[in-house]
C-alpha cells in the first residue's frame, strides 16, 4: 500500500523528498515516539496504522487522532519544533515510509506548495482531534466503536483487525465491559466477528449506519486534504 500524501505531490515536490525518504516494516504497539519528547523523524504510514494517543497520569490512554496510508506524522516537529505532544503508538503493523526532519524542513522551505500541504495536513489532524473529543463526549460507546473500527478498516485496507478488548478499550477511553458488551451486540447482529483478538468486518454497510457522524466528518476532512472530496 502507498502513502496517498505522497502520491499527491507533484513530481518536482516528491523528487525533493526522495533523497530522504527510506521504507521500514514497523511492528503492532512499537512506539515511535513519547509526549513531551523529541521527534527524529517523520512518518508516512503505507501499510502501518498510527495512534497518537494522550496518556494521563493514571496510566490510562486515550487515542486523540488515528493516521494511515492517508496522512503523516511528526510533521509538525519538521515545520514548527521538535518536541510532541502526544505518543505514537504503531496501532496495526506494516510498511513505514521513514523522512529526516531535517530533509523534509529543507524541501519545505524551498516549496511553497509542499509546505501547504503540510501545514494543511496538521489542521486535518487537529481537527480529527477535535472530533474525536467531542465524539468522547457526547456519543455512545456502541456508536463509537463502529467509527473506530471503520476508520480502521479504511487505513489499513483490510476486513480483519488484531485487537484485544483492553487494546480497543484503551483507545476509546472505556472499561473493557464496555467494549466486550457493544462488541457482542455487533456480533449479535452479524456486523462482526471477534475471537481471540481478531476482528473481522463482515458488514461495512451495516457499520457505516451505526456510526455516528464522526465517521464521515473525519473522512470528508483527509477526502479534502487528498483531492478526492466530491465538494
Amino acid at each position: 500500500m502507498k502513502n496517498r500524501l505522497l502520491a499527491q505531490l507533484s513530481p518536482d515536490d516528491f523528487q525533493r523528498l526522495e533523497p530522504f525518504l527510506k521504507m521500514s516494516p514497523f511492528k503492532q504497539h512499537a512506539v515511535l515516539f513519547e509526549a513531551e519528547q523529541e521527534i527524529k523523524h517523520v512518518y508516512f504510514p503505507s501499510g502501518a496504522v498510527v495512534s497518537l494517543v494522550v496518556t494521563l497520569e493514571s496510566g490510562e490512554m486515550v487515542e486523540a487522532a488515528m493516521v494511515g496510508s492517508d496522512g503523516v506524522v511528526g510533521a509538525s516537529a519538521a515545520l514548527d519544533g521538535r518536541i510532541s505532544l502526544s505518543r505514537g503508538i504503531i496501532q496495526l503493523p506494516g510498511d513505514i515510509v521513514v523522512c529526516s526532519i531535517a530533509g523534509l524542513r529543507a524541501a519545505a522551505m524551498e516549496s511553497p506548495s509542499l509546505l501547504s500541504v503540510l501545514i494543511r495536513h496538521e489542521q486535518t489532524v487537529y481537527s480529527q482531534a477535535q472530533q474525536s473529543a467531542a465524539c468522547f463526549a457526547t456519543h455512545h460507546i456502541h456508536a463509537r466503536l463502529c467509527r473506530w473500527l471503520l476508520r480502521a478498516r479504511d487505513l489499513s485496507g483490510g476486513e480483519t483487525l488484531n485487537f484485544t478488548q483492553e487494546y480497543l478499550a484503551e483507545m476509546l477511553g472505556v472499561k473493557r465491559t464496555s467494549v466486550t458488551l457493544a462488541a457482542h451486540t455487533l456480533q449479535a447482529a452479524n456486523l462482526i466477528t471477534y475471537r481471540r483478538g481478531k476482528i473481522q468486518i463482515l458488514d461495512v454497510e451495516a457499520l457505516q449506519e451505526g456510526a455516528c457522524e464522526c465517521y464521515e466528518t473525519i473522512k470528508r476532512h483527509y477526502d479534502r486534504l487528498l483531492g478526492t472530496a466530491n465538494t
